[in-house]
């Protein structure tokens, strides 16, 4: 069975500007299975064999002329055309720039890793011809109703193979397999990093310390590298597809100590615990933790749907204050808390009605947690089930 994906109608959108898409997501996130079920393209390449990319790194003009001669023997207007895993030969993309300036063919370009793409030595990364949007594991309203339970989303993620496995062993042996594949092949084979045994213990700790302000003098104390080392392992997970940035909102005009440190998140919540070496039997104040990172990366996935700039961002004030997350959308903000319980209080408000009173341009406030059904805490807090949190981008 084929769970439908909601970035279809921003591909589309795209495509029919007459722009060309950069489509990434890490590995296993239905990149090309999304492809071939609801975008269906004439011509097709991937450069996963290695026998054929090096053909194309040899001579990279050889596509061009393939693609170009294919075109002309079938009679193709505007063709769409796939190269699956761009990143494997990125010397390529120059032939695609002249594809594309000839108006021969509009292109979707995907790729599991942004590491050379974005630091490669000379790589066109065709400003202005194509459109960058993110594959990410399935986002609530793509899964199949009723949907899952909420433990199992916090321990085996929704990546969409291991989602559609039934039994639970059988997700936790593609979960390992998967955290071990991206050591060897991603990190070993690619040579990305020259301790292969430091960044296993960073990758550890990193998913313990998964979103959590990031703090890479603890880490580096503890794994014994330098601190510049290990904001490089943090870019090296960013690049990789395998972590998520958050942003702190620094703005205000009357709190001087907010705080200016990034938290970051690992992009799956199975794979994280596996990373983390955890079991599936949890306490609870881990698996509120869970459930807090679960909203994060959900409220990530759905603001990148938006056709609007909207980022996701969290607030604390060293004095105490603290809101977990912050959609903003052009000028305005939606603060969110995040509690475990079904029923949250006025009390549990205080931090929110801060924010409120602090940004004038805040009109609404949220509490996500396991509630049934939405009910009102305040005139302007409303305490909502996990499972309505794509209904604060409406409001947002």
């Amino acid at each position: 069975m084929y769970l439908k994906r909601k970035i279809q109608l921003n591909v589309q959108q795209a495509l029919s500007r007459g722009k060309s898409v950069l489509l990434l997501g890490a590995r296993q996130t239905g990149k090309t299975t999304f492809i071939q079920k609801q975008i269906k393209p004439n011509i097709y390449y991937s450069f996963v064999q290695p026998a054929v990319r090096q053909q194309y790194e040899k001579n990279p003009s050889l596509l061009g002329g393939e693609i170009e001669a294919e075109i002309r023997q079938k009679q193709m207007k505007d063709p769409i055309v796939v190269i699956d895993e761009i990143q494997r030969v990125p010397i390529i993309l120059d032939v695609i720039q002249d594809l594309i300036d000839r108006q021969l063919a509009r292109f979707i370009l995907t790729g599991s890793s942004a590491r050379k793409l974005k630091h490669g030595a000379n790589v066109n990364l065709l400003p202005g011809r194509v459109v960058l949007i993110h594959l990410d594991p399935l986002l609530l309203t793509e899964m199949l109703l009723p949907p899952p339970s909420l433990s199992s989303l916090l321990l085996y993620g929704s990546l969409p193979g291991i989602f559609m496995e039934i039994s639970e062993q059988d997700k936790n042996i593609d979960l390992n397999s998967y955290v071990k594949t991206y050591l060897e092949e991603e990190i070993r084979a690619e040579a990305l990093v020259r301790n292969v045994g430091s960044f296993a213990k960073f990758l550890f700790l990193a998913a313990n310390e998964s979103g959590k302000l990031i703090n890479l003098s603890k880490l580096s104390q503890e794994i014994g590298v330098a601190h510049t080392t290990i904001a490089t392992y943090y870019q090296i997970l960013e690049d990789c597809l395998l972590a998520e940035r958050i942003e702190p909102l620094t703005h205000s005009s009357t709190r001087s100590r907010l705080s200016k440190a990034p938290k970051i998140l690992l992009f799956d919540l199975g794979v994280r615990r596996l990373c983390a070496e955890e079991g599936v039997h949890l306490p609870i104040h881990v698996m509120a933790n869970l459930f807090e990172q679960f909203i994060g990366l959900e409220l990530i996935r759905y603001a990148r749907l938006q056709q609007s700039l909207t980022k996701i961002l969290y607030w604390r004030d060293h004095a105490g204050p603290e809101v977990d997350y912050v959609i903003q959308q052009d000028s305005y903000y939606v603060p969110i808390e995040v509690k475990w319980n079904e029923r949250p209080t006025v009390k549990d408000c205080r931090h929110l009605e801060i924010f409120l009173q602090e940004y004038k341009n805040t009109k609404e406030a949220y509490i996500v947690c396991q509630t049934p059904k939405r009910f009102l805490l305040r005139n302007n807090i409303t305490a909502i089930p996990w499972q309505e949190i794509h209904f604060l981008f409406d409001h947002s």
